[in-house]
């Protein structure tokens, strides 16, 4: 049995969670994709070696499953450092956030994930600390309240966020690095999927480790997360390969068509062709509709049917594309948004 393999114990298998934190990669020279990003986070990092103070606090955004909170983990490995971590939802007050500063190890790395969605009191404490190790613990109230600075150990922020647009100039600013995560194309995505692949012990062609990855919506944690689904499917219904025909049966089977779209894709799809004519029409509208909250639709659906061309937002609504119709087996109608539409002149065009 290989090294690989050994990773995960056969008491993880049996956890779903257990399993996904035993396929994330442990070192900068693990992580596969994002390849700017980590030749940029490799120099930060042995910089900071040699100078042998705390790296720069470093700001990641991206949409969720880009492997985030990965390289948080990786950067506390690569620096031999605890790492700490919080998310921005938890920190609801100043206290809450003074409470973990005040308990740093010198060199430590706190991770905040979701940092966009810290409450303004604890942020505007983060300030200080980010720039001055120190944080200011108000005593008392009103005139009589005073500020005693207390000093904290140097420590490295990550900042985790998937919208960077909500951030505070005067927070982001305080970023020496910041890294933009983009989505993986398919050939990254094989290459995540073999490596969890050895680690599981599963039998994953090329061709089938190929239709999982373009199935994955360009997102590793998705394409783990079929992988094991398609395992499951290969060893009860088959002798446990994953063909591409078993990984195309499987994932239909999960209603995860050829181009990734899930039930949620296709409902808004459908609700916005069929009921609403193709658009415009408001995220509350549809979201109604398809009998999910509008923040769910916006956040879970929308973003990827966007990037895929499917549907488009508007200031009347959302629009669906005629790549939506054709995508469904409908016709488009000649107006649909989109679709190509005659060059009109106000003369005639000059001959040739």
């Amino acid at each position: 049995m290989s090294l690989e393999r050994d990773l995960v114990s056969p008491d993880a298998e049996g956890d779903e969670q257990a399993i996904e934190s035993a396929l994330r990669p442990k070192r900068l020279a693990e992580f596969i994709g994002q390849g700017r990003v980590r030749e940029q986070l490799s120099l930060v990092l042995e910089s900071a070696l040699r100078r042998n103070r705390p790296p720069d606090h470093v700001l990641m955004s991206g949409s969720p499953g880009l492997g985030k909170t990965t390289l948080a983990m990786i950067i506390a490995a690569e620096l031999a450092m605890p790492l700490r971590l919080t998310s921005g939802p938890a920190l609801e007050r100043a206290g809450d956030l003074a409470a973990i500063l005040s308990t740093l190890s010198e060199g430590e790395v706190l991770f905040i994930d979701e940092i966009h969605r810290m409450a303004r009191p604890a942020e505007e404490m983060l300030y200080l600390a980010m720039e001055d190790f120190r944080v200011d613990i108000v005593v008392g109230k009103g005139p009589g309240a005073t500020a005693i600075p207390l000093e904290i150990a140097p420590f490295t922020l990550v900042g985790a966020t998937t919208r960077a647009g909500l951030l505070p100039a005067p927070l982001r600013d305080r970023f020496g690095f910041v890294a933009h995560m983009d989505f993986y194309d398919v050939p990254e995505l094989e290459q995540v999927l073999r490596r969890s692949a050895r680690l599981l012990g599963l039998d994953l062609p090329d061709a089938g480790a190929h239709e999982i990855a373009r199935r994955s919506r360009g997102t590793p944690r998705i394409a783990n997360r079929l992988l094991r689904r398609v395992r499951d499917f290969a060893e009860v219904r088959v002798d446990g390969v994953i063909t591409r025909d078993v990984a195309s049966a499987a994932l239909d089977l999960y209603e995860v068509d050829a181009e990734g779209l899930d039930r949620l894709d296709r409902a808004v799809l459908n609700a916005l062709l069929r009921k609403f004519g193709g658009g415009p029409v408001g995220l509350s509208t549809l979201a109604v509709a398809v009998g999910e909250e509008p923040e769910t639709v916006e956040v879970v659906a929308e973003p990827f049917l966007v990037r895929q061309g499917l549907i488009a937002r508007t200031p009347r609504g959302r629009v669906a594309t005629a790549s939506a119709w054709t995508h469904l087996g409908l016709a488009p109608p000649p107006d649909a948004f989109g679709a190509a539409q005659p060059v009109l002149f106000d003369d005639p065009p000059s001959p040739a």
